[in-house]
C-alpha cells in the first residue's frame, strides 16, 4: 500500500524531542540536508571483557544488550585490543590508526624527558598532537571523529566538540555563552532529569558506604575506600548521565559520528575485582544508558545512525604487590639497584592507588582537582632511578649506564630479591630476554612458557609484547605481573587490573550489527584498526574508504538452501517520514538473502529526492537487479525490482492491465526473471497488485495465464512473490493456490505471520508462493526495531530447498 510522505510526520520527532530543544537553547549548530546520510554512534564500555559480558547476559544484568544480540541482528565478536591493553593505546589505534602510541599508562617520555600519566590533560594533549601528526600522513585517514563529538575519552579523535575528555575537562565552553533566560528554561524542562539523577546519586552513596564497611572488615586501604564513597556517584551516575545527555543532543543535531566512553564498571572493577557484585551492579546502569542512546539514534531525524558497542579491554582479578611484599614496588626495585650503584637516587612512588581514582577529574570540578592533584615526580638534579607502575606492568629507567652483564644480573635479582613475577629486557633481532622464578628465557621462542599455551591470542600477544619492550619510551627493563598458572599481580593497590598480556584483559568484545563488517568473514577476531576502517566504510567518508568486500563472480556449488525476501519498501519512506534507501538496504542486508523482491520503488521522483532507489539498494547490497516501472511520467518512474546474488536474465517485464478504468486505480506490473543457481534455472516473479478487489482478481488472472506463469517456457521451479494486497481466503488467493503453494501454509508447524502494518502488523498481504516440488525450510517475518520504522510493511523471509535433479 502506498502512502505519501507527510511533512508533519517527518518533523514530529524534532518537535517532541527535549534533546532537540536543548540543542536550540544552547545555540548549537544542526546538520541540514543530511537525512539520507549515514551516522555512527560508537559506545565504549570501559574495561568489560567478553567473558564478563557473557556472565552479565546469563544473570540478565544487561537485558537490553542481550536483546540486541538475540533479537536485533547484532553479532558478538571477539575483540583483541593489543598490548598494552589500556585505553590510551587502544584509542590511539582506533581514533588515529597508530598502534602502541604509548608503552604504558604512565611512562618516561624520552622526547620530553618527563614522566607522562595519561589522565593528566597536558600529557594527553601532547600525545594526541603526535597522533594527529602521524594520522595526517597520506593514506592514514586522519582523526576518526572529525566533524563529530567525543565524550569521556582520553583523546578527542579529531572531534570538533569534546566533553569530559582528558584534553577538555567538563563541558568545556558549552555553557559559557548561554543566555540567562535559556538557562532558566533548561533547568525547568529538565527537572525530572535532575530528580532522577539525585535519587541515583543518593542510592550510590548508600552502596558506597556499605562497600566501605565491607572493605574495612576485609582490611582494605582506608583512604582509598573512603574516597570511593563519593567517587562512585560522581563516576557511575554524574559523569555517565551527563555523557548520555550530551550524546543524545548530538544525535538530534545530526553530527556524523559520536564516540562515548561509559565509565563505572572499570573503576569498580579496579577497586573490587571484575567479577565482583559491586562492579556488575554498574552494568545495569550502563545497559540502561545504552538503550537510551540507541532509542534516540533509531528515531534520529537528521541521519540514519548505526550504534556500535565495544569494550576497549577486559580486566584480570589481581593480588596487589604491596599485600604480597609489604612495601611498594618502587622501594623494592631501588633497594636491588643499590647493589649496582650504592649512590643511586630513586624517584619515590607518586601514586600508589592506580588510575581509577583520577577518572572523576574528567568532570572538571575544581574540588576534585584539589583532592587528586596532578602530582609529578621531581626529576631535577642528578640522574635518578625512575619506576613507573600503573596496573600489572611497569617500566624501569636506569639513572646510569651499566654493562650488559650487570643488566642480566639486575634482571635476575629483580625476580629473586624484589619479588617481581616477570622481568623483560629488550635484545637485538626483535627478541626479549625474560626472567621468572622458573629461570631465564628468550621471546618469542619461549612464548608458551611466558604467556601461557592456552592463551587465545598467543601469537599476537607475543608479537605486541616484544614490540612494547622495544618502544622508544619503554624502560631499560619492563616488568609485569602476568605469570601462567598464578594469579596475576598488580602493582598499585587494586583488585582488578589491565594493561598486560593476560587472557581476560586482552579478550574484549565488539557488539555490532551483522551487516556492519566488510572484512573477511573467516577472521576470528576484530582489532581497533578493523573497527576504524569499518567506521570509515560505513560513513562513506570521501578518500577514507579502505575496505572493498566486492569480488568477481565465481562458480559456486549447489546451495543447500536459498533465502528469498519480499518487501514493500514504501518508496523507502519510513514510519518516521524519513526517506532512506540506505536504511532499506541495511534491513535487507541483515537477513543475508539470495534473491530479493521489492515493491514500491521510486526512480528519479521529486517526492523522494530524485534518487534511483533500486540502484542505491542493489549497489549497497552488491547484488544485480532488474527494475520495471509500473508507471512513468517523463523521467520519474515507480515500480518493482528483483535483486539477486546469482546470474539473472530478464524474461519479461510489463504492466498488468486491470481491463477497467477507474480514477482511483494505479497501474500495476510484474517482473519475470530467470535466475541461474549452479545450473538450475528458477523462474522468479515479483508483482504488486491493486488496491481494489476487482483489480486484483483481473491482475492475478493475467499473471496465471499463458503470457506469464503458464507460459510454455515457465517450467518448475517457480516462485511468485510480492505485495498482493489480498488476504488468505480471498478469491484471488484461492486462484493462486490452485497452481502454487503459499510458503507460510506449506511449512509444517508454522503459524502464518502478518506483514502489514509495520509497528502493529494486522494483515497478511505479502506472500511467497512456490511450485509444489520446492521444499520450504523456514519462514519468518522480521520485526526488529529497524524493520518497524523503515517501511509500513515488514520483510517476509522464506528459506527454500531445491531439487538438484531439476538441474539442466
Amino acid at each position: 500500500m502506498q502512502k505519501k510522505q507527510k511533512g508533519l510526520l517527518a518533523r514530529l520527532p524534532r518537535l517532541l524531542s527535549l534533546s532537540e530543544w536543548t540543542g536550540k537553547l544552547l545555540n548549537l549548530s544542526r546538520a541540514s540536508e543530511t537525512e539520507i546520510q549515514a551516522g555512527l554512534v560508537i559506545i565504549q564500555i570501559d574495561g568489560l571483557s567478553k567473558a564478563q559480558l557473557e556472565k552479565a547476559f546469563d544473570k540478565n544484568e544487561m537485558p537490553f544488550l542481550k536483546g540486541l544480540f538475540k533479537n536485533q541482528f547484532y553479532k558478538l565478536h571477539p575483540f583483541y585490543p593489543g598490548v598494552p591493553s589500556s585505553t590510551p593505546s587502544i584509542q590511539g589505534e582506533l581514533l588515529y590508526g597508530v598502534k602502541q602510541i604509548v608503552p604504558a599508562f604512565s611512562f618516561l617520555d624520552k622526547e620530553s624527558s618527563k614522566v607522562f600519566r595519561m589522565y593528566d590533560s597536558v600529557d594527553a594533549v601532547e600525545i594526541e598532537r603526535r597522533l594527529a601528526l602521524q594520522a595526517a600522513r597520506p593514506g592514514q585517514g586522519g582523526g576518526l571523529l572529525e566533524g563529530g563529538s567525543s565524550y569521556s575519552n582520553i583523546f578527542s579523535g579529531g572531534a570538533k566538540e569534546s566533553h569530559f575528555c582528558a584534553n577538555i575537562l567538563g563541558w568545556g565552553e558549552l555553557w559559557n555563552n548561554i543566555k540567562l533566560v535559556n538557562s532558566v528554561i533548561l533547568i525547568l524542562t529538565h527537572i525530572p532529569f535532575f530528580i532522577r539523577m539525585t535519587v541515583l546519586i543518593l542510592w550510590e552513596i548508600v552502596l558506597g558506604l556499605i562497600q566501605f564497611v565491607r572493605g574495612m572488615l576485609n582490611g582494605e586501604n582506608f583512604v582509598k575506600e573512603w574516597h570511593f564513597i563519593y567517587l562512585r556517584p560522581l563516576i557511575c551516575i554524574f559523569l555517565r548521565e551527563f555523557v548520555v545527555f550530551g550524546s543524545k543532543i548530538d544525535i538530534m543535531r545530526g553530527l556524523p559520528i559520536i564516540h562515548l566512553n561509559l565509565l563505572g564498571y572499570d573503576e569498580l572493577s579496579h577497586n573490587s575485582g571484575p567479577s565482583s557484585k559491586s562492579a556488575h551492579w554498574a552494568l545495569k546502569g550502563i545497559d540502561g544508558a545504552i538503550e537510551n542512546i540507541y532509542r534516540t539514534a533509531l528515531h534520529a531525524p537528521r541521519r540514519n545512525y548505526d550504534v556500535w558497542i565495544y569494550s576497549d579491554h577486559g580486566q584480570e582479578e589481581t593480588v596487589h604487590y604491596v599485600k604480597q611484599n609489604g612495601r611498594n614496588v618502587h622501594e623494592a626495585i631501588a633497594e636491588v639497584f643499590k647493589e649496582f650503584d650504592a649512590d643511586a637516587q630513586c624517584v619515590p612512588a607518586y601514586d600508589k592507588n592506580g588510575e581509577q581514582l583520577h577518572r572523576a577529574r574528567l568532570l572538571g570540578f575544581s574540588f576534585i582537582e584539589k583532592l587528586f592533584p596532578a602530582q609529578k615526580p621531581n626529576l631535577e638534579g642528578s640522574a635518578k632511578l625512575i619506576v613507573t607502575a600503573f596496573g600489572p606492568t611497569g617500566n624501569i629507567y636506569l639513572p646510569c649506564q651499566i654493562t650488559k652483564e650487570q643488566k642480566y644480573k639486575f634482571g635476575r635479582a629483580l625476580v629473586e630479591k624484589a619479588g617481581l613475577p616477570v622481568v623483560l629486557f629488550p635484545e637485538e633481532l626483535d627478541q626479549v630476554r625474560v626472567w621468572t622464578q622458573e629461570g631465564e628465557f628468550i621471546l618469542p621462542q619461549a612464548a608458551e612458557k611466558i604467556i601461557g599455551e592456552d592463551h587465545p591470542y598467543l601469537k599476537e600477544v607475543t608479537r605486541d609484547l616484544i614490540h612494547l619492550c622495544h618502544h622508544t619510551s619503554a624502560g631499560d627493563f619492563t616488568f609485569m605481573g602476568h605469570r601462567p598458572g598464578h594469579k596475576p599481580m598488580s602493582f598499585p593497590i587494586e583488585h582488578g587490573s589491565h594493561a598486560g598480556p593476560g587472557i581476560e584483559e586482552t579478550n574484549a568484545f565488539a557488539l555490532l550489527p551483522v551487516d556492519a563488517l566488510k572484512i573477511p568473514s573467516d577472521k576470528k577476531y576484530l582489532t581497533p584498526m578493523d573497527l576504524r576502517l569499518e567506521a570509515f566504510n560505513f560513513l562513506k567518508v570521501p578518500g577514507k574508504i579502505f575496505i572493498n568486500r566486492r569480488a568477481d563472480v565465481v562458480s559456486v556449488p549447489f546451495p543447500e538452501t536459498i533465502r528469498i525476501l519480499t518487501y514493500n519498501v514504501h518508496s523507502c519512506t519510513g514510519m518516521d517520514g524519513k526517506i532512506s534507501p540506505e536504511r532499506i538496504a541495511r534491513v535487507i542486508s541483515r537477513h543475508k538473502p539470495d534473491i530479493v523482491a521489492l515493491q514500491e520503488l521510486d526512480v528519479l521522483r521529486l517526492r523522494t529526492g530524485g534518487i534511483d532507489q533500486p540502484h542505491v539498494i542493489a549497489e549497497q547490497l552488491e547484488m544485480i537487479y532488474h527494475f520495471h516501472p509500473s508507471f512513468q511520467i517523463e523521467k520519474e518512474r515507480y515500480g518493482n525490482a528483483v535483486l539477486s546474488r546469482y546470474p539473472m536474465e530478464l524474461i519479461r517485464a510489463g504492466r498488468l492491465s486491470s481491463g477497467l478504468k477507474n480514477p482511483g486505480a494505479e497501474e500495476r506490473g510484474a517482473i519475470w526473471s530467470a535466475i541461474n543457481i549452479a545450473g538450475l534455472k528458477i523462474n522468479f516473479f515479483n508483482t504488486h497488485l491493486g488496491l481494489f478487489p476487482w483489480e486484483r482478481s483481473r491482475q492475478i488472472n493475467i499473471l496465471l495465464e499463458t503470457e506469464w506463469i503458464s507460459h510454455p517456457d515457465c517450467s518448475a521451479p517457480v516462485i511468485l512473490c510480492g505485495d498482493f494486497n489480498f488476504f488468505p481466503g480471498s478469491k484471488p488467493y484461492r486462484n493462486v493456490n490452485k497452481v502454487l503453494h503459499d510458503a507460510q501454509k506449506k511449512l509444517d508447524n508454522h503459524n502464518p505471520q502478518a506483514t502489514w502494518f509495520g509497528h502493529y502488523p494486522i494483515g497478511r498481504i505479502d506472500h511467497v508462493f512456490v511450485s509444489p516440488e520446492i521444499e520450504v525450510i523456514n519462514v519468518k517475518v522480521s520485526r526488529t526495531d529497524l524493520d518497524k520504522i523503515s517501511s509500513d510493511h515488514l520483510p517476509l523471509i522464506v528459506d527454500i530447498q531445491l531439487n538438484k535433479r531439476k538441474k539442466e
